[in-house]
């Protein structure tokens, strides 16, 4: 097994994060030899610039916190932020569709994403604390047929953060055909 630094998204996405909290950051990441930084989009440049060759991956939100916008501005938001340095996108599933039932407009929403992210890795955010546990089965069954690299339990920015129960039904909906992150 990998040393736990190697799991950890060293992350800041306040709304109020300067260029200078950023740049701490990332020396904290290379210094600590963490996984990745997740941070806004608007700073994945800067990142990219400091973490060049250090073995840190930029990872940034796409979506972020509600999920709820145009799929062409998810999907052109992935693909600005890959073509900026970002090495993983994060996207927030939009809950307002999955509570709908309007399943094909979910995994257009997660099929688009990953298609402007192309051979780089996406994680789905499902923000579990929102959904029940059939909306968590669902969710995880779209992500699979979207063919998204992980599902990942929460924003941090809604009234939880991962449980195990959760992620005990994302692992069994997943099997080996996606990986998970526990996370806010």
């Amino acid at each position: 097994m990998k040393p736990l630094n190697k799991y950890i998204d060293h992350t800041l996405l306040k709304p109020t994060a300067t260029e200078s909290d950023i740049i701490l950051l990332c020396e904290e990441a290379k210094q600590y030899k963490f996984f990745s930084v997740c941070i806004n989009s608007c700073f994945v440049k800067l990142a990219d610039t400091i973490l060049n060759d250090s073995g840190v991956k930029v990872c940034t939100v796409v979506g972020f916190p509600l999920g709820a916008m145009d799929t062409t501005s998810k999907a052109f938001e992935a693909k600005t932020a890959i073509e900026n340095g970002a090495d993983e996108i994060d996207m927030v599933i939009n809950l307002g569709f999955l509570k709908s039932r309007d399943y094909d407009a979910v995994l257009n929403d997660i099929v688009k994403v990953k298609e402007a992210t192309g051979d780089k890795t996406l994680k789905v955010i499902l923000e579990t604390c929102d959904l029940t546990k059939e909306e968590i089965i669902k969710a995880c069954e779209l992500c699979v047929e979207a063919k998204a690299d992980f599902v990942k339990t929460s924003t941090g920015f809604s009234k939880g953060g991962a449980q195990l129960a959760d992620v005990k039904i994302m692992k069994k909906t997943v099997k080996e055909k996606a990986k998970i992150k526990a996370s806010g």
